[in-house]
C-alpha cells in the first residue's frame, strides 16, 4: 500500500535541482532525428573540436523546457561513453545536479561513505566560471555529477552553444523532469547509499503482485503460487530530496515468477542495475500525446480491458475527470489518483530497443506524466496494466493442436 512522506532534514548537500540527464549512444544522428524530428526538443550546441578530443566523445545538448539531454558518442576508445558502452547499451551513464556550495557538497559525500571520481574541477571561459565533481553510485555504471555554476552562462565547459537553437521549438509543452526511475536486482543497499549517503528520505512505496497469480499456503504458512506460468510484480520506493523536490523511484522484482518480472528483464537487457525511464512533465498531456504520435512517435499500448475496468477503479477512488474518458482510451493514457480532486495522467513511450528495432539501443523508455493534484507514481496504474495484459494473454486463443 501506499505511504506518505516522512520527515527528514532538508537539503543536506545543497542540492537546489536536476540539471539533466547525460545519455550514452551508439548513435548519434539517431538521437538528432528523435530528439529534434520526433519530439520537438531543440539542439542547443555541440562538443567542440577540443572536447572531442580530450574526451574521446562527440557530444550533443538538446532542450525543452528545463529539460536538458546530453548524448555522446564515442570517438574511439578510452573515453567515457565507450567504456560505458563496452559495458551496457545505450543509456543514461551520469544524472547531473546543482548545488549550491560544490566545496561544502564534497565534504559532506566524502564524511558521508560517497566515493568521488575527482577532486573539484574549476572551469572558466567566456561563459563564466563552472565548478564540478563526479562519484560513483550503486546506478549500475550510472555516475552522479555535482555542479555550482556561478552565474554560468554556457552549457557545460568545452560545449559549443549555438547563436539560435536548431530544430524544436517545444511545442509539445514539455516541462521538466518529474522523476527518475531505475531497476535493481535488489534494491535495498541503493536505498540506504540514498538515505545516508545522499541524505534522500522515504516519500512513497508499494508492492504488489498481479492478482492473476493465485497464492496457497505452504509450509509453516508461507505463501506458495500455485502451478502457473503467469504473474509479475514489483516492489516500488520513492526516495526524495525534500528541498529540491528531486524523487528517485526504485524498483525491484517480487516473487513469484521472479525471473519473469519485467524488472528482472529489464537488468538482464541492461546488463546489470540502471536507470530505466525519466518522466517528462507536461501542461496537456491530451495534445502532447496526440502531436506525439501525428509524429510517428510510438507508445506503449494499453489493452482495451483498461478502459473497461477504468470507470470502476475511478469510482472507487473518488475521482472526476475534467477529461473526456473517449479521449484517453482513444489516445490510451492511463488515469490514476489518491482520492478526490486529485489525479494524474500518464503514457509510456515504447523502450529504445523497441524504437529502433535492436538490443543495443537498450531498455530506457520515457514517460510522459501531467500531474493534476496527485504526487504519486500510478502503482494502479501498473497493477491494472499488468493485470489488463494478463487477462489478454489468458484470454487469447490458443494455437491449433493447443490445449
Amino acid at each position: 500500500m501506499s505511504t506518505p512522506a516522512t520527515a527528514h532534514t532538508l537539503g543536506k548537500l545543497g542540492i537546489t535541482r536536476l540539471l539533466g540527464l547525460h545519455y550514452y549512444v551508439r548513435d548519434l544522428e539517431r538521437s538528432r532525428r528523435f530528439y529534434v524530428d520526433r519530439m520537438d526538443f531543440a539542439e542547443l550546441g555541440r562538443s567542440s573540436p577540443a572536447l572531442e578530443k580530450s574526451g574521446k566523445q562527440r557530444s550533443v545538448v538538446f532542450g525543452a523546457g528545463d529539460i536538458r539531454i546530453t548524448c555522446s558518442e564515442p570517438i574511439g576508445e578510452g573515453g567515457r561513453a565507450h567504456r560505458y558502452l563496452h559495458k551496457h547499451p545505450d543509456g543514461v551513464g551520469t544524472v547531473v545536479f546543482e548545488v549550491d556550495d560544490i566545496g561544502r557538497t564534497f565534504d559532506l559525500l566524502e564524511t558521508s561513505g560517497g566515493t568521488p571520481i575527482q577532486d573539484v574541477q574549476h572551469y572558466e571561459d567566456d561563459f563564466g566560471e563552472l565548478e564540478t565533481f563526479s562519484i560513483t553510485t550503486p546506478f549500475g555504471g550510472t555516475t552522479f555529477r555535482f555542479i555550482e555554476r556561478h552565474g554560468y552562462r554556457g552549457l557545460f565547459p568545452g560545449m559549443e552553444v549555438y547563436e539560435e537553437p536548431r530544430g524544436g521549438r517545444n511545442v509539445f509543452g514539455f516541462t521538466h523532469i518529474d522523476h527518475i526511475t531505475s531497476n535493481f536486482e535488489t534494491m535495498a543497499p541503493t536505498l540506504l547509499w540514498l538515505e545516508h549517503v545522499m541524505g534522500f528520505s522515504q516519500l512513497w512505496e508499494v508492492a504488489f503482485h498481479t492478482q492473476d497469480v493465485k497464492l496457497g499456503q505452504g509450509a509453516a504458512g508461507h505463501e506458495q503460487p500455485a502451478a502457473k506460468d503467469h504473474g509479475s510484480g514489483l516492489r516500488s520506493k520513492v526516495m526524495w530530496e525534500p528541498h529540491s523536490g528531486i524523487k528517485l523511484a526504485n524498483n525491484e522484482p517480487v516473487r513469484p515468477m521472479f525471473k519473469a518480472s519485467q524488472i528482472n528483464m529489464f537488468y538482464e537487457q541492461q546488463r546489470g542495475d540502471g536507470i530505466q525511464h525519466a518522466a517528462l512533465g507536461t501542461r496537456d498531456i491530451l495534445a502532447t500525446v496526440s502531436g506525439l504520435r501525428q509524429r510517428g512517435v510510438q507508445l506503449m499500448p494499453t489493452p482495451r480491458s483498461y478502459y473497461e475496468m477504468l470507470p470502476a477503479r475511478l469510482a472507487e477512488l473518488g475521482i472526476k475527470l475534467e477529461e473526456r474518458s473517449e479521449d484517453l482510451q482513444r489516445l490510451e493514457i492511463l488515469v490514476d489518483g489518491a482520492g478526490p480532486g486529485k489525479y494524474l495522467l500518464q503514457i509510456f513511450l515504447k523502450d529504445s530497443a523497441g524504437l529502433y528495432g535492436t538490443p543495443e539501443a537498450g531498455p530506457f523508455f520515457y514517460e510522459i506524466i501531467q500531474r493534476k493534484g496527485d504526487e504519486g507514481f500510478g502503482a494502479g496504474n501498473f497493477r491494472a496494466l499488468f493485470e489488463s495484459i494478463e487477462r489478454e494473454q489468458l484470454s487469447a486463443p490458443l494455437p491449433k493442436g493447443k490445449s
